[in-house]
């Protein structure tokens, strides 16, 4: 009958705990950033929920002023892309723009072509100088913003009179048109101009600040008054709420290193020839080969002892263990008449080798193939006793 023997797992593969104690530090870190990703994501999300939707019930959202156009039957739409806005755009409606700067150049061109001869109104809320030279041409942003909020009508336009002071500062405008109305004006510049259409029907109405629309700022002054006013003049409100993804999907194809900027791509060529100059640098350092006569001879106490450490190091006791009882059942069999090729068979070594012995000390079983040593004073003492065992065999 043959016996399988399963040989013990090697002390040399890391345990778990091994794995952790050497990993914990990056795995802490990875920790650390992605609770840190999600922390300014979550602020940043809670910071621009919602603003300027008029589905938004935040304090920084305008469903607010949404629901008291609805009480006054103006119904208003909210859509994200271009096309929509340009569809919509026509006597009866008032497009509102919220981030006229999220627009490409090209979106621009198309929506002013779109609204200039609709005959409705366009409300521009905060278009800055990226976006106000083509959404209305006769009107120049100032690149200083205005320091105060809260501002005095001082103009003609019905509405601003009626609604009297309102937070209307922000950016500041100048225009060129001669029947432009320039209201709440800040150091001279106006915060809220309205322009007519060429044609004479329709108009465009900037807003230097998005306050007036807010849920938590449309309570004070006469913000209320003056957004009901501009945005209920007809009887639908589309309200366009820009996306980068729309002005990417206007966008031509590019590939990735189009998207790349030209700084990256000189500093990318800048590494690798300073990586070529290192590696020529370190390869000089090499020098020429040194012939050494072969073989070389090594002391046999210095490779048990490199093995020793090399175990030591590992923690590997039941490796040791292992080699040590193979060496001793190796050299104990010729001693007790055992071929060889048995040598390492308890049912044959273990009977001629108790033959041999006068019964005291521990059981020849346990030394030779026991479990290995717990520690590693368990294991200098299974050596000193295999050592005790072979000496006491040789003994005449």
């Amino acid at each position: 009958m043959t016996t399988e023997v399963t040989s013990p797992p090697t002390s040399a593969s890391p345990t778990a705990r091994q794995v952790w104690t050497r990993t914990r530090g990056v795995a802490l870190a990875l920790v650390l950033l992605l609770v840190a990703a999600v922390a300014i994501a979550v602020v940043r999300s809670d910071a621009r929920h919602g603003r300027l939707d008029p589905r938004s019930a935040d304090p920084s959202g305008s469903r607010a002023v949404a629901e008291l156009l609805a009480d006054r039957g103006v119904d208003t739409r909210v859509v994200t892309t271009l096309d929509e806005a340009a569809d919509a755009a026509g006597p009866d409606t008032t497009l509102l723009v919220a981030v006229p700067d999220l627009l490409t150049p090209r979106q621009q061109t198309r929506l002013r072509a779109a609204t200039e001869d609709s005959g409705g109104r366009t409300v521009l809320v905060a278009s800055g100088i990226a976006s106000v030279e083509r959404l209305a041409p006769d009107v120049m942003a100032d690149p200083a913003n205005s320091l105060d909020s809260t501002l005095e009508p001082g103009c003609d336009l019905p509405a601003a009179v009626r609604a009297g002071n309102a937070d209307t500062g922000g950016i500041r405008y100048s225009s060129a048109h001669p029947d432009a109305d320039e209201c709440y004006r800040s150091h001279r510049l106006a915060t809220l101009v309205r322009v007519p259409a060429p044609s004479g029907a329709g108009d465009t109405v900037l807003l230097g600040a998005p306050d007036i629309l807010l849920n938590d700022r449309l309570d004070e002054h006469g913000n209320a008054s003056l957004a009901l006013q501009l945005l209920g003049s007809r009887p639908h409100l589309v309200w366009y709420l820009p996306t980068p993804a729309d002005a990417a999907g206007t966008e031509e194809e590019k590939s990735f290193f189009d998207l790349l900027p030209s700084g990256w791509l000189w500093g990318t060529l800048q590494l690798f020839v300073a990586a070529a100059l290192a590696a020529l640098w370190r390869a000089r350092r090499l020098g020429p080969l040194v012939p050494e006569q072969l073989p070389v001879a090594i002391r046999a106490s210095e490779t048990v002892e490199g093995r020793a450490r090399l175990y030591r190091t590992a923690d590997a006791r039941d490796r040791a263990a292992l080699a040590l009882r193979s060496a001793t059942r190796t050299r104990l069999a010729p001693l007790v008449g055992v071929p060889g090729t048995q040598a390492h068979a308890p049912e044959t070594l273990i009977p001629a080798l108790s033959a041999r012995l006068d019964g005291d000390g521990p059981s020849p079983h346990t030394l030779l193939f026991g479990p290995p040593p717990g520690d590693d004073a368990a294991l200098i003492r299974l050596a000193d006793q295999l050592d005790a065992l072979e000496r006491q065999v040789r003994r005449p």
